[in-house]
C-alpha cells in the first residue's frame, strides 16, 4: 500500500464532499466537542456489544477517523477499521495506535484469510459508495464474515440522506443485500432498537449469510 500522502484516491460520492486532511480533523474535532459536552457517541459500538461479546471479531467496514473501531478496541474487541479516505486513516492511526486500520476500496476489499463475527457498515457509508458498487461491496463484506457472523448496516434513508448521498431506500438495499447472498435477520429504526417505520428517516438492518 502506499504511504498515505501519496495516496491515489478512490472514487466515491464521500470523496466529492471529503476535503482532505483538514476536513478529516474537523470532522473528529465535532465528535470531540460532542463528547465534551457530555454527549453518549458509542450507540453503534454499544449495539455491537449486544450481538456478540469481546474478543469478537469486528470489521469496521468505511470507518472514518475510528470513533466506532476506537471504542470496540477499548472494549476488548479485536477490530480492523477500512476506509477509503486516506486522511481519515491518517487522522485513525494518530489516534489509536492499538487497532488496525487500513486504506482501501470496500468494492475490492481483500483482507486475506481474515473473517469476523460483525462486519459493521455504520455512519452513513451505504449511501455515500460509489454509485453502482453496493451489490459488490455487501458481496465483499459477506466474503469477510465468518459462517456465523452478521452484517450490520445503518444508514439515512431516501429523503432524508445528507448532502451527495444516496437516495437508497430500505427495499433497495434489501434487494441488493439478497443478490449479495445476504438474508435478513432484523431490521430496526435506531441503534437503540426502535422499530423499523418504512417511512421512517433510518434503517438499521441485520444479515447473515444465505
Amino acid at each position: 500500500m502506499p504511504p498515505l500522502d501519496d495516496a491515489e484516491e478512490i472514487r466515491t460520492r464521500w470523496s466529492e464532499v471529503s476535503g482532505g486532511i483538514d476536513a478529516a480533523n474537523a470532522y473528529q474535532r465535532r465528535f470531540d466537542e460532542l463528547v465534551e459536552q457530555g454527549f453518549d457517541i458509542h450507540g453503534e459500538a454499544r449495539f455491537v456489544s449486544t450481538l456478540r461479546p469481546p474478543p469478537a471479531r469486528v470489521l469496521d467496514a468505511g470507518c472514518g477517523t475510528g470513533r466506532i473501531a476506537t471504542e470496540l478496541t477499548r472494549l476488548g474487541y479485536d477490530v480492523v477499521g477500512v476506509d477509503a479516505d486516506p486522511a481519515m486513516i491518517e487522522v485513525a492511526r494518530e489516534r489509536d495506535a492499538y487497532t488496525r486500520f487500513v486504506w482501501a476500496d470496500l468494492a475490492t476489499l481483500e483482507l486475506v484469510s481474515q473473517s469476523f463475527d460483525v462486519v459493521l457498515l455504520a455512519g452513513n457509508v451505504v449511501p455515500y459508495l460509489a454509485d453502482g458498487t453496493l451489490v459488490q461491496v455487501l458481496r465483499r463484506c459477506r466474503a469477510h464474515l465468518q459462517s456465523d457472523g452478521l452484517l450490520v448496516a445503518g444508514f439515512s434513508l431516501a429523503g432524508h440522506q445528507p448532502d451527495n448521498a444516496a437516495a437508497i431506500t430500505a427495499e433497495e438495499y434489501e434487494r441488493a443485500a439478497f443478490a449479495a447472498g445476504l438474508s435478513l435477520v432484523r431490521r430496526y429504526g435506531t441503534w437503540e432498537r426502535a422499530p423499523f417505520d418504512p417511512r421512517g428517516e433510518y434503517l438499521l438492518a441485520l444479515h447473515r449469510l444465505t
